[in-house]
């Protein structure tokens, strides 16, 4: 009995230090995905505003109204929201903002659209569509923030925080 007890005792260490390493990791990936597709984002944002006469005819074809503002807004967008993923500053507004972009890119295209409606029949095909990247950082750093290695984070330390106090959870757990 004492070895079944012994051998529960240890798999939870180890998994505490399996929990420990993931949680250590979090920040870092975050950082790699932002830093990724942040600069992708830029990079395809500033080619829409480079080009937008054909991006705008672009968009007429899919059926997209006003095609002409349109263009200008999706290529602001991203080509701003990809520095500000870089930078992790606004960053769970501008993954919601670039989520809906993307879902709206996803939407738009028939082949695209049809890739959304199978998804659960071919998710391959869904996950190889050019927005599918793009859609997954949006909404991983709209769900979990930008990280530690953030603006966000260092606005909300050294500003925020000061000036709104700490939350009542962390004053709870501090030591009296």
């Amino acid at each position: 009995m004492a070895e079944k007890g012994n051998l529960l005792s240890l798999l939870a260490k180890l998994y505490t230090w399996l929990a420990v390493g993931g949680n250590f990791l979090q920040p870092v990936i975050l950082l790699v995905f932002r830093l990724t597709w942040g600069w992708q984002y830029f990079v395809d944002g500033k080619g829409k505003l480079m080009h937008h006469e054909r991006v705008a005819e672009f968009f007429g074809t899919l059926g997209i109204p006003l095609p002409d503002l349109n263009a200008w807004f999706v290529a602001g967008l991203e080509c701003v929201g990809g520095l500000l993923l870089i930078l992790g500053l606004g960053s769970r507004l501008i993954g919601l903002l670039l989520a809906g972009n993307m879902t709206v890119a996803y939407l738009a295209v028939e082949d695209d659209r049809a890739k959304v409606f199978n998804v659960f029949n071919d998710l391959d095909a869904f996950t190889q569509a050019d927005p599918f990247f793009y859609l997954l950082v949006a909404v991983l750093v709209l769900a979990f923030g930008p990280g530690i290695f953030s603006a966000d984070h260092l606005l909300y330390r050294f500003v925020f925080e000061k000036k709104l106090g700490k939350p009542a959870e962390a004053q709870q757990s501090e030591p009296a």
